[in-house]
């Protein structure tokens, strides 16, 4: 099967324009005079929003563009960081097809033996026949639609998790740590087995969590939430949006892509870019567990937000065992963003 199969059946609708839209991306308006950042009025804040979070850890952090002044809740905390890694793997690739050791129309073919959990354009295709994908289109898919096969098939086209934080390390970003496989972290956050093909339909992977004791799922759940692997500090997320941004990590071409992915992303729009103006622009990559027992080990989202004056600024919010209800996680992240946009200036 082909993209154009998966085209036709409506997966990935808009997917190729919006490629196209990213090398004809207009620059964002230039703004007068040094930025400023309220550090203060961020931190006094902030307070009433982590308390809002808890029992949950709530981090946030927010640099300018333009003056470099950057304010953290926590500096030495990570969190865990779910498909927000997807953002890194995408920049990590687009490096490696700057240097011409891939090219961005180059086939992928999945097997059976590709597929992985969690919502996918590339699962709802599946057959049982082998699909065949542009390199391009997978990191489109794993950047906008978060989808997982994608991502590892990304992933291990380019050497794995250990060349993404290579990549990373490489580039002076030393607490941002991607470490396994979808397949690999999705089942172990849960207290699952090793994943199984059979699981990419829903029913038979509900049945297989449901078969998990709640003492395993919690005693798994508390485990995923300190171990150091697949986390990111708030710095960390800071400096790679950052520098993202100002084009010091791939090439021009690249970083427009890059930029137009994490735009036109359908999703988190009740996070990060609810807490915006309307006219305000967000190039940004979510991130989200599944809720086990009542707690959502991680709801988060990174962005960089260009305001209609010109202001760039990056924002990083990572919320760790949070007991709410989705819009309530949601809205504290939105409230966050409401609240750096209020303190740029």
């Amino acid at each position: 099967m082909s993209f154009r199969d998966l085209d036709r059946r409506g997966a990935l609708a808009g997917l190729s324009a919006a490629l196209l839209a990213s090398c004809r991306a207009a620059a964002p308006p230039a703004a007068r005079g040094p930025a400023r950042l309220d550090t203060g009025k961020l931190a006094a804040g902030f307070a009433p929003l982590a308390a809002r979070a808890r029992p949950g850890a709530f981090g946030f952090g927010v640099s300018l563009m333009d003056g470099g002044t950057a304010w953290v809740s926590d500096a030495g905390a990570r969190f865990p960081l779910q498909s927000v890694f997807k953002a890194f793997l995408a920049a990590a690739t687009l490096a490696a097809v700057d240097a011409g050791q891939f090219k961005l129309a180059e086939p992928v073919t999945l097997t059976e033996q590709d597929l992985a959990p969690g919502a996918s354009a590339i699962v709802d295709a599946w057959t049982g026949r082998p699909i065949t994908l542009p390199l391009v289109d997978l990191v489109a898919l794993a950047v906008q639609k978060s989808d997982n096969v994608a991502a590892d098939a990304v992933m291990k086209r380019i050497g794995g998790p250990a060349a993404v934080t290579a990549w990373l390390r490489g580039k002076g970003i030393a607490d941002i740590s991607v470490d396994r496989y979808e397949t690999e972290l999705q089942p172990e956050a849960l207290g699952m087995g090793p994943f199984q093909p059979a699981w990419i339909d829903k029913k038979a992977w509900n049945a297989a969590l449901d078969a998990v004791p709640a003492e395993a799922r919690e005693t798994a759940t508390v485990r995923y939430l300190s171990d150091p692997r697949d986390t990111a500090t708030l710095p960390a997320a800071l400096q790679f949006l950052t520098r993202l941004a100002d084009g010091d990590l791939v090439s021009a071409a690249s970083t427009r892509l890059l930029l137009r992915l994490m735009t036109d992303t359908p999703t988190g729009l009740h996070r990060l870019r609810a807490g915006l103006p309307a006219d305000a622009n967000l190039a940004h990559k979510t991130g989200t567990s599944y809720t086990v027992l009542g707690i959502t080990a991680a709801t988060n989202d990174i962005g960089i937000a260009t305001l209609a004056n010109g202001r760039r600024f990056a924002m990083a919010a990572f919320l760790a065992g949070s007991t709410g209800a989705e819009t309530d996680r949601d809205g504290l992240i939105a409230d966050a963003a409401r609240l750096a946009e209020s303190c740029v200036s």
